[in-house]
């Protein structure tokens, strides 16, 4: 009998202790996805080996936010079940590499990955948030690469202004239970930024600026790579014509030496961009988009002027060219001769694309898209610079609210940047893709 009491006792306490955590309100939110797709070439060079591919993937995406109290929050997001239906399972030896848009690797991916956990509280001060949380994406869509980094975050509003300040760390090299080989200090990649943002009727602009220090390298090569990145950016709607548009400008040093006998200096001068209009009369809408990310010049050797900016794994203007989210994630690269890769993200390129669409219904959407892209620098040895055009088609029914269906259809007339160094000797193939997918968000 005494054990009786004492356990109940001890339940109580429990129940006690615990009476806040039950009133913790819940906020889900979420989307999975089926797909399936086949791709003629997976490579566009002549190569013996260079099978088609067709098969089905799928991906859970699921975001919990725990309301502690008004004001405060736990917010978590997770990945799960995303692998090939009845494909091989990764069998990359741990730890893996990292997927790019989670703090989970592949083969947890394949499983179950938490990617965020941080702390969001707001005060009359400003907002805080703390934790794992998406560190690669800030002004429009372009040139943004989401993934999860660890994070301290603050913003503060007094509209029409918003100023933010954060600090990331993006890799960790001390010493530590799980990584007790390290005999070195200060290898660590941090990044620290302040944005302005301004809001406006139907529109912002903001300007992000950035610091990277990336002293991963030092132990290794006694080099660290340090350099400021300026973003301005604007979206806007002007009647019919809804706008976005970014600049890029990464200027610093690629490699800086601490010991000058040990090599030599290295500038960093990199730019990146786009501008992107759609126009809707409705049913029918056109847009265009022009975007560019400078490449490197193989004829200066102290200055890197490609390489570290990109268009981003966020931004997929095609269904195979520059395409990272369906094409390179699930595929590969998709490559030609000398390592030249097709698809995303975009690099050393000048972007055009025109396209035109009708909602005939509001579930029904079919989009026409022409698009050419060409080398801003040809590497060393490469004698032409198109990548090539690509059309695509595709279709979107809207089944309920929170379920949809998509169907494409892509076609890459390959261009002769793809040969290499073997132009105009070599042949390469153009490459056509089918996919579809379906998609459920909560």
């Amino acid at each position: 009998m005494k054990k009786f009491w004492l356990s109940l006792l001890s339940l109580g306490l429990v129940m006690a202790f615990s009476a806040s955590a039950f009133a913790v309100d819940m906020k889900i939110t979420g989307e999975y996805y089926a797909a399936g797709l086949y791709l003629n070439k997976t490579r566009v060079d002549d190569a013996e080996t260079n099978p088609c591919t067709a098969f089905f993937y799928q991906r859970l995406r699921v975001g919990t936010d725990f309301i502690v109290s008004p004001g405060l929050k736990l917010v978590t997001r997770f990945d799960a079940m995303e692998r090939i239906w009845g494909g091989t399972r990764n069998t990359e030896s741990e730890p893996p590499s990292v997927t790019v848009d989670s703090a989970g690797s592949r083969s947890e991916n394949e499983n179950i990955a938490i990617d965020w956990a941080y702390i969001n509280y707001t005060l009359p001060i400003g907002t805080f948030d703390v934790g794992y949380m998406n560190g690669g994406s800030t002004g429009t869509l372009f040139g943004n690469s989401s993934k999860p980094a660890g994070r301290i975050k603050y913003g503060y509003s007094i509209e029409p202004f918003t100023i933010n300040l954060a600090y990331t760390k993006t890799k960790e090299q001390s010493f530590s239970v799980v990584n007790s080989s390290a005999d070195w200090t200060d290898a660590d990649n941090d990044l620290y930024g302040v944005e302005g943002v301004y809001k406006f009727k139907d529109g912002k602009a903001g300007l992000n600026i950035n610091y990277y220090r990336y002293a991963e390298k030092r132990p290794a090569s006694n080099y660290k790579k340090t350099y400021l990145l300026f973003t301005p950016y604007v979206t806007a709607k002007f009647g019919p014509v809804a706008l976005q548009a970014e600049f890029n400008y990464a200027s610093g040093k690629d490699k800086e030496y601490d010991n000058p006998t040990k090599g030599s200096d290295v500038r960093l001068e990199q730019m990146s961009g786009w501008i992107d209009a759609t126009a809707t009369f409705a049913p029918l809408y056109v847009g265009a988009t022009f975007a560019y990310v400078s490449g490197d010049d193989p004829n200066t050797k102290d200055v890197k002027e490609g390489g570290t900016l990109t268009g981003g794994n966020d931004w997929n203007p095609c269904l195979i060219m520059f395409n990272y989210y369906d094409v390179a994630n699930w595929i590969g690269d998709v490559q030609g001769y000398d390592s030249s890769i097709v698809t995303g993200p975009m690099t050393n390129a000048w972007f055009f694309q025109g396209r035109v669409g009708v909602k005939p219904k509001p579930e029904i959407d079919a989009m026409l898209s022409v698009s050419y892209a060409q080398a801003d620098k040809k590497p060393t040895g490469f004698t032409a610079a198109s990548y090539g055009t690509e059309i695509d088609l595709t279709g979107a029914y809207k089944i309920t609210d929170n379920l949809s269906y998509m169907v494409g259809f892509g076609y890459l007339f390959t261009g002769d940047y793809f040969k290499g160094k073997n132009a105009p000797g070599a042949d390469v193939n153009d490459d056509y893709l089918v996919m579809n997918k379906l998609t459920l968000t909560f």
